[in-house]
């Protein structure tokens, strides 16, 4: 199993964050995910990253499919690959109506038919293929007399930038399992994984191009070494179950359900959008808190990590919680001894 590190939606503090993740990766990291969402953006803080660290790679975690058009999520991609010396990872994601629609002003519609079109040409674009895409989607070039395919300037680092598709819902993840190197999912409780995910990863497998390798499942986890407070983990699965989409279309509640905590997402969503955010937080079962995280002494810790292995987690991106920068690192090292020994 990979160890990765999950930064956050990082604004003040960020060059002190990076100065940490050039710890990690000495002390045996192997990868660091950087989101996006609707904070700033994931691309300039990869480049910072790709100049600062050496041998870990670089996803983003995830930028998302409508704002950018596919040639220059591709050309982007190409160019951090490029910086990092053929480091990069492009995780992509749907996002959700909310961020789409409220914030970018962009219609959001198709996903799964959406994201299948843009690897497809982001793919193209990195052999140098002279483009000429026609789908129901995006069609390259557009007719008229000014318009002729084009090529790639650059000759990219790799013909071929791994692709990292984020996913719940089973038509996306069947997508990922599908099309793409990698799944990137949001949690994964291993006592419900093959019940909420294991027909669509089949279903996207039996249809998977063996030369694309074995999928790579990653899944972001808070992790502590010792007894430690998940009071920021509790108010994120909050804001994700009650405040990341509307009533009725919120991909994450949707997901927590699937799960088994049907009335506890209800009563989660109804708290949050009706302004008791403190109340929603304190709704968040003790269970489901507990399950989604990685807390405890190295035992207990090592009897997570072979659950999530059974339900086949490869890269385990970790989001450290210790009070201190030198004990993070410290706990970060010990994790990746416990996965290399396991």
């Amino acid at each position: 199993m990979r160890l990765g590190i999950q930064l956050g939606y990082s604004g003040e503090g960020f060059a002190a964050d990076v100065d940490e993740v050039v710890e990690y990766e000495e002390a045996g990291a192997e990868l660091v995910v950087v989101p996006e969402a609707y904070s700033f953006d994931a691309v300039s803080r990869l480049g910072f990253l790709a100049a600062r660290t050496r041998r870990m790679g670089l996803a983003s975690g995830v930028m998302q499919i409508y704002t950018r058009t596919p040639t220059l999520t591709a050309m982007t991609a190409a160019g951090i690959d490029y910086v990092s010396g053929g480091r990069f990872s492009l995780g992509l994601g749907a996002s959700g109506p909310q961020v789409i629609e409220g914030f970018h002003g962009v219609r959001y519609d198709a996903p799964v038919a959406r994201t299948r079109q843009i690897v497809e040409i982001c793919r193209r674009v990195w052999r140098r293929e002279t483009l000429i895409f026609e789908g129901g989607h995006y069609r390259i070039p557009l007719p008229g007399e000014y318009a002729k395919p084009l090529k790639l300037i650059n000759h990219p680092v790799r013909p071929r930038i791994p692709v990292l598709l984020a996913a719940m819902g089973p038509r996306n993840v069947a997508l990922a399992a599908e099309i793409a190197e990698g799944w990137q999912a949001l949690w994964i409780d291993p006592r419900a994984a093959g019940r909420v995910f294991g027909d669509a990863l089949a279903d996207g497998l039996s249809r998977r191009d063996p030369a694309l390798g074995p999928l790579d499942i990653s899944v972001p986890v808070p992790f502590a070494l010792r007894e430690q407070g998940l009071d920021r983990h509790r108010a994120q699965l909050a804001l994700y179950l009650g405040g990341m989409g509307a009533r009725g279309r919120n991909f994450s509640n949707d997901l927590v359900r699937r799960y088994g905590y049907a009335d506890a997402a209800t009563r989660i969503q109804e708290l949050y959008l009706s302004g008791r955010r403190a109340e929603a937080v304190a709704a968040v079962p003790e269970d489901l808190v507990a399950a989604t995280s990685l807390v405890g002494p190295p035992d207990e810790i090592r009897r997570r990590l072979d659950a999530l292995a059974g339900v086949g987690v490869t890269t385990l991106l970790v989001s450290p919680l210790a009070a201190e920068r030198a004990e993070r690192v410290k706990d970060v090292q010990t994790l990746s001894t416990l996965l290399a020994t396991r």
